[in-house]
């Protein structure tokens, strides 16, 4: 693909999460690109609506057409022009010229005139035009205006930073499988091979690279060796523990990541069961599972409606990792900061309580029950276990003996209410929230 023309594809992705409520993921594989081509149209589509709300602020200000309507492509296309030319990485001339191309390619020729005057003037007019944004960190950091509110009430002293981190380029972690190569050992591929990785304590099997590639070029990537895991979600299995033997339910499983740690970790010697509701998602399971050499059971089927698939038996430990607004990982998913409304927590928050009291009549007396969100907002988490907790008499929450059995210094903020999060870019990971809890009798 010519330069215009990867462009051209970024601009039909941006504007399909914009105007049609796509996901990044959706929108980009419906492209059906080949592979060379994947990496520079998702660098740039990523990128653009990373900072879409504060590049639409800066296309409002120049743009000054009262009453006309813009095409939605054109837009994208001007907005990932503004990108480029404040990235700094694509020279100025070439960042408006082909852009313009572009419109070209997409059938927006009419539209060339407008887009090379837009540009040119960001060039001349750059910091008059940043100046005159509205202040506050929504437009400066380019984040709707209710998250940023939520995230400054649950983390007043912290908010910046956490938002900060979101506008990062996520690390690329990776997980070894020890069933396969020590940790250790395989740092050493990785160096052999010119990969350079770096370990965290708290995560024994997590190696973070310091330059992204392509699975296809990790070493021993297709014979099970390694995985792809963010060393937040790593932590997942070393806080619930299975003992050997345990029988122990994945009740939200799809892809997967978090069940083969648990049977990486067991070497296979944990009766698991990974659910998921969506049976294209659990075959991304099997697939893992395939790969990986994991021996675990996989099911289609809704926590909520248990007799579809649960044969009655309790479990000895179930990890809960539920459905939520995606708030601790937006620099994984930036189309977060455009698909995701304030009225969604709510409906979120109830469907956690509801799969949290599903999950706990599944556990046995003396079983151990792990909750996880990937969100920063207390409604999802700390709020879902503290009404858990004041109406489940048999529910003592574990999690700081849990946290025990993670090595090393975790960066976790903890307080009064039930468990404790890890910020998103504190130790260079994603942000998470953890709860455990126990059955007693």
């Amino acid at each position: 693909m010519s330069s215009a023309s990867i462009r051209a594809a970024a601009a039909r992705v941006v504007a399909a999460v914009a105007t049609e409520g796509r996901t990044l993921e959706d929108a980009f594989a419906q492209l059906g690109l080949p592979a060379p081509d994947r990496p520079a149209v998702q660098s740039l589509a990523w990128g653009c609506v990373r900072g879409y709300l504060r590049l639409q602020a800066l296309f409002a200000l120049m743009a000054d057409r009262p009453g006309r309507r813009v095409d939605p492509e054109v837009i994208s296309l001007v907005l990932l022009g503004l990108h480029q030319l404040e990235e700094g990485r694509t020279p100025p001339h070439a960042a408006v010229a082909e852009t313009v191309e572009a419109a070209r390619l997409m059938g927006h020729a009419r539209a060339t005139g407008f887009i090379n005057a837009l540009l040119r003037r960001f060039q001349r007019e750059r910091a008059t035009l940043v100046e005159s944004l509205p202040a506050g960190l929504a437009t400066r950091l380019g984040y709707p205006a209710w998250l940023v509110e939520r995230v400054e009430s649950d983390w007043p002293a912290r908010a910046e930073s956490i938002l900060a981190a979101g506008n990062q380029h996520p690390p690329m972690w990776l997980r070894v499988n020890r069933q396969r190569i020590d940790p250790c050992d395989y740092a050493a591929r990785l160096a052999a091979a010119g990969h350079e990785a770096l370990p965290w304590a708290s995560a024994p099997e997590a190696l973070r690279l310091v330059r992204p590639v392509d699975v296809a070029e990790l070493p021993g990537f297709a014979e099970g060796e390694v995985s792809v895991q963010d060393a937040a979600a790593q932590l997942a299995a070393r806080l619930l523990s299975p003992p050997i033997g345990a029988r122990v339910l994945d009740a939200c499983a799809a892809p997967g990541g978090k069940a083969c740690h648990l049977l990486e970790l067991a070497g296979n010697g944990i009766d698991l069961l990974a659910l998921d509701i969506d049976p294209q998602r659990c075959r991304r399971v099997e697939d893992n599972f395939a790969r990986l050499g994991l021996q675990g059971r996989v099911s289609a089927g809704d926590l909520l409606n248990p007799g579809a698939w649960w044969d009655g038996r309790h479990f000895d430990s179930i990890l809960l990792d539920v459905p939520c607004s995606g708030s601790g990982v937006i620099r994984r998913h930036p189309d977060i900061k455009l698909l995701r409304r304030p009225g969604d927590l709510e409906g979120l928050a109830a469907r956690q309580r509801n799969m949290l009291r599903a999950a706990w009549s599944m556990l046995r007396t003396g079983g151990r029950l792990l909750y996880a969100t990937c969100s920063m907002f207390r409604v999802e988490n700390q709020a879902v276990l503290s009404a858990f907790l004041a109406a489940t008499p048999d529910a003592v929450e574990s999690s700081e003996s849990a946290r025990l059995r993670i090595p090393g210094q975790l960066p976790a903020v903890a307080g009064p209410d039930p468990g404790f999060n890890l910020l998103p870019g504190e130790a260079d990971t994603d942000g998470f929230y953890y709860a455990c809890l126990e059955r007693r009798a």
